[in-house]
């Protein structure tokens, strides 16, 4: 699978519903698939994450975070990093988003 096939898969779905308690999100394990991507195509992955971050689907949000963006900071924080504070200033539902994530590797400096 490619990241583009990832992609394509998971906006098939989404925005979706959430799956009730309990049972496996197929929103969640189609945004885990495009997270396998992060390290050798983040440039896409990042453009996946502007897009589904700012849904207004709070656990698509939570989704996003902790999914994709997070680790896209934690792998390529000084490449994306001003994107990011750009894109949580100019929308409050990406801003949330935002500060939904942990610090891992490179975003665990500040």
């Amino acid at each position: 699978m490619t990241v583009e096939e990832a992609i394509a898969a998971a906006e098939s779905i989404l925005p979706g519903q959430a799956s009730p308690d309990g049972e496996i999100d197929a929103r969640w394990q189609a945004i885990i698939a495009v997270s396998e991507f992060i390290e050798a195509e983040p440039e896409v992955v990042w453009s996946f994450a502007r897009k589904w971050g700012a849904h207004p689907d709070k656990d698509l949000r939570m989704a996003i975070s902790t999914c994709v963006l997070e680790h896209l900071l934690e792998y390529h924080f000084d490449a994306l990093f001003s994107r990011v504070e750009k894109a949580a200033k100019a929308d409050q539902l990406f801003a949330k988003t935002v500060s939904s994530c942990w610090k891992f590797g490179q975003s665990g400096r500040l």
